[in-house]
């Protein structure tokens, strides 16, 4: 079983960055494929990006390409999504998850997930 918190969300202009954490519970978090989505008032739950149990195998949607990177320290049981050149629409709630699938894009595939964290881009 793996618990997971996330953190670092918050308010930041159009083109700035943010840097989200989410620490994981659990002696085999390292062994877990994990993700980040995010889901905006009214709309579906949404892939962002996962990072398999290696580090070596990451995927992004579309809108995370080039501006978003994830990253994880199975030493520190975390994993990060650094956020640059935030837009407008960026604007949402983050949820770090985490499944034994193989980098996996859909929410259904995933089974532990966290409260979230708001992040909100606006001037």
């Amino acid at each position: 079983q793996v618990q997971v918190v996330e953190s670092g969300g918050g308010l930041v202009q159009p083109g700035g960055s943010l840097r989200l954490s989410c620490a994981a519970s659990g002696r085999t978090f390292s062994s877990y494929t994990m993700g980040w989505f995010r889901q905006a008032p009214g709309k579906e739950r949404e892939f962002v990006a996962t990072i398999a149990w290696t580090g070596r195998t990451t995927i992004y949607a579309d809108s995370a390409k080039g501006r978003f990177t994830i990253s994880r320290d199975n030493a520190k049981n975390t994993v990060y999504l650094q956020m640059n050149s935030l837009k407008p629409e960026d604007t949402a709630v983050y949820f770090c998850a985490a499944t034994a699938f193989r980098v996996p894009r859909r929410p259904s595939e995933y089974d532990y997930w966290g409260q979230g964290t708001q992040v909100t881009v606006s001037s």
